[in-house]
């Protein structure tokens, strides 16, 4: 276990970075300039936390499960919140991550390209859920706003015959291809433009560049098509809108 003093330097680091970016952020008169601060001292806070925690547990089928199922507990009510919080988008957003992060990891353990033990299933389970999340809400709240922006469309469509879900048929499939553009970009540039932490990650846990980048490549593909399935799942119900959505926050 580290002592304290070794985390001295990491403590200065992380601390300037968040005084200068809440101080640009004031500066500039950004809304809510202390949020990504607080989100800093939340994440170092959660990862101390899950760090002592998955310390006991990582060998544990059992326990790795609940860790699975806590993560994705408060990754399903995160996203409801920044779509809309209430239970019929808690029930929409749930089911629909958990059908494209089962479906996907269904594949990758029954095909073997993965091998199925605690320890990788806790690590491709929490990158596959985080990824979902963000997914989800670029989905639902870009759906919601695109509606909102082309309402007059929607309602010409509507005037003219078309049911709810014709009328915004083609916002929904632009709504999906945009949610997917920041996962597609980082694969696309992986190797070229960024090197990925699980693959970096590998690498520092004495696991050889072509295994880590193996497991980054089925990283990368469970990210893609757990996050298809998300997205074509939250905008294929939510589409057939009769009234116009409020604005979000």
């Amino acid at each position: 276990m580290p002592g304290l003093a070794e985390f001295l330097p990491t403590f200065l680091g992380v601390g300037v970075l968040m005084a200068a970016t809440l101080a640009l952020l004031l500066v500039f008169r950004t809304p809510h300039p202390f949020a990504p601060a607080l989100a800093i001292l939340r994440g170092a806070f959660q990862l101390a936390a899950i760090s002592f925690v998955l310390g006991g547990v990582i060998t544990s089928p059992l326990w790795v499960a609940v860790a699975l199922l806590v993560m994705f507990a408060v990754a399903a009510m995160s996203a409801t919140r920044r779509i809309g919080w209430s239970l019929p988008h808690l029930g929409l957003v749930s089911g629909s991550m958990a059908a494209g992060i089962g479906i996907t990891l269904a594949v990758i353990f029954a095909t073997g390209a993965i091998a199925f033990t605690p320890r990788y299933a806790l690590a491709i389970g929490g990158i596959v859920i985080g990824n979902g999340m963000t997914i989800a809400v670029l989905a639902g709240r870009r759906f919601k706003e695109s509606v909102y922006e082309h309402w007059e469309e929607v309602e010409g469509w509507l005037a003219l015959g078309a049911t709810p879900r014709q009328a915004t048929l083609d916002l929904a499939r632009r709504t999906v291809y945009s949610a997917l553009i920041p996962s597609t970009d980082q694969t696309k540039t992986t190797g070229l433009v960024t090197l990925p932490g699980a693959f970096v990650g590998a690498i520092f846990g004495g696991v050889s560049p072509f295994e880590a980048g193996r497991f980054q490549i089925v990283v990368l593909a469970a990210i893609m098509a757990a996050g298809s399935i998300t997205a074509v799942m939250i905008i294929g119900i939510l589409a057939p809108v009769r009234v116009r959505p409020a604005t979000l926050r």
